[in-house]
């Protein structure tokens, strides 16, 4: 396979038509096409398509995925309620760019390889269903999607150092599995995320109860009750929901961004260059004590295996020659290491004189054997 690219497009708050889907088959004879989504994997050849364009007509989310490096996830939500200034902080280069597009604005995360390295072994069946669900998230206020975005314009030296970043969302610390999933989608250094979650508050606001809801509901305006009823009943408002949760999350601002004055790129990059640092001396120090520790289970071992051997030496040697008398090239394998077993017996008892008495002997009368000698020499075992 030469190459693979993977378009996923999935519609949430409306299903597509026939004609829309009539019209999605024009672009492509071999996608899977449903009224809720549009897949197709190429090996070669291109998509005729602009996911831009498609996003903008269609489509709500939208992953796509090529071995050659290039990942892009975008999510599209209505102005009224994920608003575009917002978005504008954290959206500020290729690695996260947003644009609105009539009644709804379009975020887009990228990642190119910086590596200069091809991607083989990759499919984006199930990438999209794993990390669709953040988009209800950032429908109710969680920014952290967008400050992610934002981190990966650190990571890929889009932003002056001194670029200040934008307000903190909470959470950063404790990634639910949709954002893990996008973090690992997006290769997001895991180091910078620790960095930047320094600067976060531990966790996002826990879910308020029925009775700190009652409350806010009981303080809200008739007209505003009134509205949100009518929209309840008509269903004229998908975001219903979400758009109240962001409503409640700003008038209880627990979990808003950390207050701390802004760090800028270059220092969080530098903070997390110091952590890898770190993450690498510890890693090191854990493969040397693993090492250390697989030393001396094997030297145990070994002395374990020649306290074996020291009862029954006789016995030993009398395998080590049924063995050569074979002639068989696995069987002298395991003759000279018998013999290897014996020699470092003696070198370990001190006394080493019987055994090259034997093997000198063991030599001279197999010495039309070039390929056992071979072997013995191989083995340092050249009495």
């Amino acid at each position: 396979m030469s190459e693979y690219q993977y378009y996923e497009f999935t519609a949430v708050d409306r299903p597509l038509t026939t004609r829309e889907q009539a019209e999605l088959r024009s672009l492509s004879t071999r996608a899977d096409i449903t009224a809720t989504s549009f897949v197709n994997a190429y090996e070669w050849g291109n998509f005729k398509g602009d996911p831009d364009k498609l996003m903008e007509r269609y489509f709500d989310a939208h992953l796509y995925l090529a071995n050659w490096g290039t990942r892009q996830l975008m999510l599209r939500l209505p102005k009224h309620v994920l608003d575009p200034a917002t978005v504008a902080d954290y959206c500020v280069g290729d690695g996260a760019f947003a644009w609105t597009t009539g009644r709804h604005v379009i975020v887009r995360l990228n990642r190119e390889d910086e590596d200069g390295t091809d991607e083989w072994d990759l499919d984006g069946h199930g990438l999209l269903a794993s990390i669709i669900p953040v988009r209800a998230g950032l429908a109710a206020g969680d920014l952290r999607l967008l400050y992610m975005g934002w981190l990966r314009c650190v990571q890929s030296l889009e932003l002056a150092d001194d670029e200040p970043e934008p307000p903190v969302p909470a959470g950063l610390g404790t990634l639910d599995a949709p954002l893990t999933a996008i973090a690992e989608f997006l290769c997001m250094d895991r180091d910078l995320l620790t960095a930047a979650a320094a600067g976060s508050t531990q966790t996002a606001a826990d879910e308020p109860t029925a009775a700190q809801l009652r409350t806010w509901v009981l303080q809200l305006p008739t007209r505003d009750k009134d509205a949100i009823l009518t929209d309840l009943i008509t269903g004229s408002d998908g975001h219903l929901r979400s758009r109240l949760q962001r409503r409640y999350r700003d008038a209880h601002p627990t979990d808003a961004a950390t207050t701390k004055a802004p760090r800028t790129a270059g220092e969080l990059l530098a903070t997390a260059a110091d952590l890898r640092a770190e993450r690498e001396r510890r890693d090191a120090e854990q493969r040397e004590h693993d090492r250390a520790r697989r030393e001396r289970f094997a030297v145990a071992a070994r002395q374990r295996h020649l306290d074996t051997l020291t009862v029954d030496q006789p016995n030993a040697w009398q395998q080590v020659s049924e063995l050569i008398s074979t002639k068989r090239p696995r069987e002298y394998d395991t003759a000279v290491q018998l013999l290897v077993d014996l020699r470092d017996l003696g070198e370990r008892d001190g006394n080493t004189t019987p055994f090259r008495q034997r093997l000198a002997e063991l030599r001279t009368a197999h010495a039309r054997k070039p390929s056992l000698l071979e072997r013995l020499e191989l083995a340092g075992l050249d009495a």
